[in-house]
This record gives C-alpha cells, sequence and structure tokens, in this order.
C-alpha cells in the first residue's frame, strides 16, 4: 500500500512480532506477505495475507503488480501496489503463531504475526525494510511517478 502526502510518496510496511524481533528494527520491515494455499491464485494470496497481517481489507480502484524477488531463504514474493490509506488511530489486528517461549521451557505462547505497521518515506523505508525487498520499492516509486495524482475536489 502506498499514499502520496504533501507531496511525498510513502509506502506501508509491517514489523514481525514475536521475541526474535521485538529489539530489531533498520532491515527487518516488510511487506505484508505469506504463504500461497495449494491452488490459490497469487493476486487473491497478497489480499488474504495482507488483511490477515494487519486486519484490513484492501480496497482500490486499482492494484498494479511490481513484480517479485527471491529473500535470502529462498522464499519467492510476489508484489502488487495499491493506493490506500491506514486510518489514524485504527487497530492493527494480526493473526497470531504459537511457539514454545521462553526456548526449551515447555510454555506455548501465542505472538502476533505482525506487531507494528507504519506508513514511511521512501528514504526511511529503504532503511527498515528487509535488503532483498528494496527492489520493491524501486518499482514502487517508479509506478506511483507514471500514474496521475487523484484531483482533490
Amino acid at each position: 500500500m502506498f499514499r502520496r502526502t504533501r507531496g511525498f510518496l510513502e509506502v506501508f510496511l509491517a514489523h514481525p512480532g514475536g521475541p526474535f524481533f521485538r529489539q530489531k528494527d533498520e532491515g527487518f520491515w516488510t511487506l505484508p506477505k505469506g504463504e500461497v494455499e495449494p491452488g490459490e491464485d497469487l493476486f487473491d494470496t497478497a489480499c488474504r495475507e495482507f488483511e490477515e497481517e494487519v486486519g484490513m481489507r484492501p480496497e482500490a480502484a486499482d492494484f498494479y503488480p511490481i513484480g517479485s524477488i527471491r529473500q535470502k531463504g529462498g522464499k519467492i514474493v510476489h508484489g502488487w501496489a495499491f493506493e490506500g490509506e491506514w486510518k489514524e488511530g485504527r487497530a492493527l489486528k494480526s493473526v497470531t503463531f504459537k511457539l514454545e517461549w521462553p526456548p526449551q521451557s515447555g510454555k506455548t505462547r501465542q505472538f502476533p504475526e505482525i506487531d507494528r505497521v507504519g506508513f514511511f518515506d521512501l528514504a526511511e523505508a529503504r532503511e527498515k525494510i528487509k535488503p532483498t525487498q528494496g527492489p520493491f520499492l524501486d518499482r514502487v516509486e517508479e509506478l506511483v511517478l507514471s500514474i496521475p495524482a487523484p484531483r482533490p475536489f
């Protein structure tokens, strides 16, 4: 998701939840994303995962494919961009995962997949996002330059 604010492009990023990422910031934020179910369309997966991870159904007049990247671990991430807004005060509602925590304690706890979200200008987003996902920012920037901004009323 992206928005244009006071002439600046901002992109929406998500911070992974759980104890491993609690103290990590730069280089760990990501596009909301997830696993493709067998037989599921890639675009449908992107919309479903966005909603599951942040609690908001992506709605826009247009969705723009921004290609794919391969992450360090080999996972292929396919991206779409859309213009949208995260209304101030909106509650983040992320699905959760179970993890034995602390390690070897025998205790299982639930953690949100995403614990924070936010819009960032491109300079800050480039520092926050996982390095392998950086090309998505370049593609969104190029895309936004090619589509006209909505006219104010």
